[in-house]
């Protein structure tokens, strides 16, 4: 199974750095017996491995080669590899630059470098025959693209960043097959390659009889590309460490 990781954005709703946002420090994690902070990309590739991806491919712009340099070839016992978005032109041509890696036949997951979500097994949650979200429960949908279901679990559309709260249930990683990913990708061209995000895309994806599905089982979301997402990160990793420690 393969893990996409887009990480060519500036970050710049967090700047100035001087690194790249993916190893933007939070929380801590345990090296033998020494503490040591972990960079926040880390979150999502420890899950991606939970969730059974034994090659996982960062997606970078041409200066992010600290990327590179801090994750190397891998973490055991993923494998890691690395392809360039040139421009920054969204979310979908950053997925699709990973492309020529991914397998027709090949389960595939995606999520976001700057976040920290629970349950840490989500991802082994999703079916691995359909495209299918893994959602949680914010306060502020409108802030992020909430998915809007079914009575059967369908997703009916994304809304990108709407303001019409339709659903408080937003996705924060989601699965496909090889080949659903390919048929987004040959969809994004017919459509001039026009989409900047993925959920415009989907959207165009179910209208044509695509079929998705949304699996509410996130507990908690915190996108940490903004101080305030920053500070939010810090607190529920601190409420969960208190709590694990009885």
């Amino acid at each position: 199974m393969w893990g996409i990781i887009p990480a060519a954005g500036s970050g710049s709703r967090i700047q100035p750095l001087a690194f790249s946002k993916e190893l933007l420090p939070v929380g801590s994690r345990l090296d033998g017996n020494i503490e040591r902070p972990r960079a926040v990309s880390e979150y999502l590739v420890e899950r991606m491995i939970l969730g059974g991806a034994k090659k996982i491919c960062f997606v970078i712009s041409p200066g992010k080669s600290d990327i590179m340099e801090y994750y190397g070839s891998g973490i055991q016992p993923a494998h890691f590899c690395y392809t360039v978005q040139p421009y920054p032109k969204g979310l979908c041509d950053a997925i699709f630059s990973a492309l020529p890696v991914i397998d027709l036949n090949e389960p595939v997951i995606i999520g976001l470098p700057d976040t920290v979500w629970f349950p840490e097994e989500g991802l082994g949650y999703l079916p691995d025959d359909v495209l299918s979200f893994l959602l949680f429960p914010v306060e502020h949908p409108e802030f992020f693209d909430a998915v809007k279901l079914d009575n059967y679990g369908n997703v009916q559309k994304i809304l990108v960043k709407s303001p019409e709260r339709e659903s408080n249930w937003i996705w924060g990683a989601f699965k496909m097959p090889g080949k659903v990913l390919w048929d987004l990708y040959n969809l994004w061209i017919d459509r001039g390659r026009s989409d900047e995000f993925m959920g415009t895309l989907v959207n165009a994806y179910i209208e044509k009889g695509g079929k998705a599905m949304g699996i509410k089982l996130g507990q908690s979301y915190v996108d940490v590309g903004t101080l305030n997402g920053y500070r939010e990160a810090i607190k529920l990793l601190l409420a969960r460490q208190k709590s694990q420690a009885g």
